[in-house]
């Protein structure tokens, strides 16, 4: 954690941003069918439920589009950000891409591991699975159909339990590895790049009894708007990346008090849960 700004106003209305949260129903006034990350107008990902006691989810769809990095400020993104108050330009910039709402700005320091799931240090089919078992319907893990970057853990308390990722708009197989070459050899040179996300504080926990650990998972999930290269580099070279995380106070689900306690808990020493906590 380098810092947290105040809580601010940013976007544009909702049929003007490139990206917004959506919902879809089954049918005109049924029940909620998906809770959807939208961008240019097509579903990217599913979302965790509404409900808080299904598992946590972010689920590349097939309509997913690209990325929605900015010229305008490559430059300053090509070093690290100090405070995220002091950056007014960069996140009034990506503000224009976000439907309108409060955000709580984070400036994170993260070392991201590259995560394919199914394999080592899958959450879905490691940690989610001692919380929820696995799927009922499918008899498997939940599948996020993206590879992701792995970054941060931490007790909330004896009974939760913080989990960070960064979520790529587009997977790593789709970078420009010249590149991600061109950001490793600047990073073992010492620079530290700001990457940009907007990001969600999701608090899930099952009710279903079936699970060898029932205790809630708080999901903190950056999805991100500029920096693909960047997190594929710091991947590659065991480097840190710096993350300006523009958290949706209106689409998470978390209450007030969550998101408020989250600086705090993304200040603590990194630790992972024993099963059983």
């Amino acid at each position: 954690m380098i810092k947290a700004g105040e809580p601010r106003s940013l976007g544009v209305p909702s049929s003007e941003a490139r990206l917004r949260f959506g919902t879809e129903f089954q049918k005109l006034g049924g029940a909620p069918r998906r809770r959807l990350l939208m961008v240019d107008d097509e579903p990217a990902f599913e979302l965790s439920f509404y409900c808080g006691t299904c598992p946590l989810l972010f689920q590349r769809l097939e309509t997913a589009g690209g990325k929605l990095s900015l010229e305008s400020v490559q430059e300053r993104l090509t070093g690290a950000l100090e405070d995220p108050d002091d950056e007014a330009g960069v996140m009034e910039a990506f503000g224009a891409l976000l439907p309108e709402g409060e955000y709580l700005p984070l400036l994170l320091s993260v070392e991201p591991r590259l995560i394919i799931p199914g394999r080592e240090g899958d959450y879905f089919s490691g940690e989610q699975v001692t919380a929820w078992g696995i799927n009922q319907f499918w008899g498997l893990p939940e599948y996020p159909h993206t590879p992701y970057y792995r970054t941060f853990e931490t007790a909330v308390d004896a009974d939760a339990h913080l989990y960070e990722f960064v979520v790529p708009m587009v997977p790593p197989t789709l970078n420009d590895w010249e590149r991600v070459e061109e950001y490793v050899a600047l990073m073992e040179q010492g620079a530290v790049p700001t990457a940009v996300a907007i990001s969600t504080l999701d608090v899930c926990q099952s009710a279903l009894g079936l699970a060898d650990d029932p205790a809630a998972h708080w999901g903190l999930t950056h999805f991100l708007l500029d920096g693909h290269h960047k997190l594929e580099a710091a991947a590659t070279a065991g480097r840190p990346v710096r993350l300006l995380s523009l958290l949706a106070l209106g689409e998470s689900l978390a209450g007030a008090e969550d998101s408020a306690r989250l600086p705090a808990l993304r200040a603590r020493p990194r630790s992972t849960r024993a099963a059983g906590g």
